[in-house]
């Protein structure tokens, strides 16, 4: 039964039986590909471009004899057809992957996500949690404790150019942007907690590297009296976050290039430098 809403909005209405049953049946169907890799590639393939059966078998590696399961049950429900000798994907069969396809992206990002998405500051990140389907996630190990430190650094070591935003000043990123800034191979823009900078200010050897990059042509650092719940580096392309738990520990990092998140970053960081001022002699104990 279809029911005609204003604005030309038409819905579709069923009896809830009815629309459990055809719940059950597109769960089934779902299931019918997900319980065979082979499947799922054949259809894959066959969304993308027509294909013969022996295109299929070297692209898939599956054996003729399974082929020629997949293919027929398929063509059953009118999702491939035959066209000059080759297969190909009807409108519906494109729907049917793409739509799997999503799923199964989505599914496996969740699977990379899972470990560290307790640490995440999911309130702050408004983009798709999809955009970190390329992400490298580093976690401290038992031989790398200081792993996803060690990955940002990295990073830094490699970018000519290196915004921060953060609740906190690593000592070995310090280290490098200080020196790459000063040696003319990096510009730097960073803004940081009144914390943060406290705490360099408080140890000699961290105060002096902050009073030579304050100092550099090519860095401008401010600071911002209220707090800063991420800790974000973008080097280049590259957008990274530190991940802490509720006490301060450093559990987990995660980067990655996507556009979207670098102007969430870019987005964050502007928002947070507009607020903060120059860091000057004062807020270095001087």
């Amino acid at each position: 039964m279809f029911t005609v809403c204003n604005d030309f909005t038409v819905r579709k209405w069923f009896p809830a039986s009815e629309s459990r049953g055809r719940m059950e049946s597109a769960l089934a169907e779902i299931e019918f590909l997900a319980l065979s890799p082979n499947r799922v590639a054949v259809l894959r393939c066959l969304a993308e471009d027509r294909h013969t059966r022996t295109d299929l078998a070297v692209t898939t590696g599956a054996s003729q004899a399974t082929l020629g399961r997949i293919l027929r049950d398929f063509q059953e429900r009118s999702w491939i057809e035959r066209v000059d000798g080759a297969y190909v994907a009807t409108a519906t069969g494109e729907l049917v992957a793409n739509g799997f396809l999503d799923l199964l992206a989505i599914m496996e990002t969740e699977g990379d996500l899972r470990p560290i998405v307790s640490y995440l500051p999911t309130d702050a990140l408004d983009f798709d949690l999809r955009r970190f389907d390329d992400a490298t996630i580093t976690v401290p190990s038992g031989t790398k404790p200081n792993a996803p430190v060690g990955r940002v650094v990295d990073l830094l070591r490699e970018a000519s150019a290196v915004r921060v935003l953060s609740h906190a000043f690593n000592e070995d990123s310090l280290d490098v942007i200080e020196r790459r800034v000063t040696a003319g191979e990096m510009t730097f823009e960073g803004v940081f907690s009144r914390h943060a900078i406290d705490a360099v200010a408080d140890d000699e050897g961290l105060r002096r590297r902050l009073e030579s990059l304050v100092e550099a042509p090519d860095a401008n650092v401010r600071v911002r009296d209220g707090g800063i719940p991420l800790a974000v580096t973008v080097a280049d392309n590259v957008v990274h976050l530190l991940l802490r738990d509720t006490n301060g520990v450093l559990q987990a990092s995660v980067d990655t290039d996507d556009a979207a998140v670098r102007d969430w970053a870019d987005d964050r960081f502007e928002r947070y430098w507009d607020a903060a001022s120059p860091v000057d002699d004062t807020d270095l104990g001087e």
